[in-house]
């Protein structure tokens, strides 16, 4: 499976020792750019779509400057499916975890 992570230089570069390639992103602009070319959207010229990741990882700092385009995206329901992670300064206020939306989801405590 073929993961791609856009975020904060330090966590970009901690996936990449693990072999994950990514993107180092700090603004709106940056981050959308990076995601239009890993998703193909927008009409920017993307990876060949063998080569397209399953799943993107997103600092919750990246994905807080695209939300928008983050939930039009998991709507469409297509590859790569989007995952947020803490960034450095760990999870930022007023956003689910992983298992919060779970436990919303489904009703009970995991």
């Amino acid at each position: 499976m073929k993961f791609f992570i856009i975020g904060q230089r330090e966590i970009v570069l901690a996936f990449k020792m693990t072999g994950i390639d990514g993107v180092a992103a700090d603004t709106r602009e940056q981050v959308l750019d990076a995601f239009n070319r890993v998703t193909g959207k927008g009409g920017v010229a993307s990876v060949p779509a063998e080569q397209i990741p399953r799943v993107l990882i997103l600092t919750e700092e990246a994905a807080a400057l695209i939300e928008e385009e983050e939930i039009e995206w998991q709507k469409t329901g297509k590859f790569p499916l989007i995952v947020e992670v803490p960034g450095l300064n760990g999870h930022m206020k007023g956003r689910k975890t992983l298992t919060d939306a779970i436990r919303e989801a489904v009703g009970v405590n995991v």
